[in-house]
């Protein structure tokens, strides 16, 4: 009866399993380490909020402004943290990027929107110091994964479409002509097309949106409709990047059809999708897989997404 009551067990156990997979993909990224990165760790990004901090990557000896990218992490809105694929961060630092990696509060503790509010605010405080942190405001780039793709989208939704900042009541720190481009990885971007997955993973994705949205029925609530980006973006949407595996459910229910209605929009859009029989198969999350080809693919694809738009 507890489990109907309430998502918090369900949640846990969540968080629990992406916790774990989170670590061990961190584990295994240390290998790629490139050497020759500095970072500024744990800065506080808002006063008294204990959730919102941030780590900055840069090439070591650092001295001027770079182009940079602000990643948003994954974890179904209920789990991970901005210490989750730091080597994947360092790797784009040395390639010449700055990249800052976010924390954010998460579900069931807190609900949406509080991280938009917190995320609008890392924005404001990259912005404010943009010179300690190696920051160029003119180059920036929003960027995440699974849910941090979704995050991104929505921020960058609120960033191009003031229809759509008003009814989220959500003033935007950056303006549209600093942000660059948006990476989008494995990404979700339609709530109500997030439901009805088979056996556990169904469960799983019922369980993480019942926690950060509040609501069981969450497929009819207002923060789900505000989530599904899919249904708010314009024309004015930054060039973007989108990618995810053919292994990963997402993809065709997400990713795609986000690129395709960007695409009918005349935004930019570069993607990395791969055929349906693609071997060996590419679960969510395929691109932090250094390890394999496919995932070096990816990697390169976001640097030369990156790298054609800072000039």
């Amino acid at each position: 009866m507890t489990l109907l009551r309430s998502p918090k067990p369900g949640a846990l156990i969540v968080r629990w399993v992406f916790g774990r997979d989170a670590a061990k993909v961190t584990d295994k990224l240390r290998k790629h380490a490139p050497g020759g990165v500095d970072a500024i760790r744990d800065q506080y990004y808002r006063t008294d909020d204990s959730d919102a901090r941030l780590d900055v990557y840069f090439p070591a000896g650092t001295q001027t402004a770079l182009p940079t990218v602000v990643w948003t992490h994954g974890g179904a809105w209920i789990s991970g943290n901005k210490s989750n694929n730091a080597t994947y961060y360092e790797l784009l630092a040395s390639r010449g990027f700055t990249v800052v990696s976010l924390d954010y509060s998460i579900g069931p503790e807190h609900r949406y929107p509080t991280a938009i509010g917190q995320l609008n605010d890392a924005h404001a405080y990259i912005l404010a110091n943009a010179e300690r942190l190696h920051v160029d405001p003119s180059k920036i780039f929003l960027a995440g994964d699974s849910a941090g793709a979704q995050l991104s989208s929505q921020l960058a939704t609120i960033i191009t479409n003031p229809e759509y900042a008003d009814l989220v009541c959500v003033k935007p720190a950056l303006r549209p002509d600093q942000v660059r481009g948006v990476v989008l990885n494995c990404g979700i971007y339609d709530v109500a097309n997030m439901v009805g997955g088979p056996g556990i993973i169904g469960w799983g994705v019922d369980r993480s949106l019942w926690a950060y949205t509040g609501d069981r029925l969450f497929v009819d609530s207002t923060a789900a409709q505000q989530m599904s980006t899919l249904h708010h973006v314009t024309a004015d949407f930054p060039p973007a990047y989108i990618s995810g595996g053919n292994a990963d459910p997402l993809t065709d229910r997400q990713s795609k059809p986000l690129a395709d209605k960007l695409t009918g929009f005349g935004v930019k859009v570069d993607t990395l999708f791969f055929p349906e029989d693609h071997e060996p198969p590419l679960g969510h999350e395929y691109q932090f897989n250094l390890d394999g080809a496919d995932g070096v693919v990816a990697f390169e694809r976001t640097v030369d997404f990156l790298s054609a738009r800072v000039d």
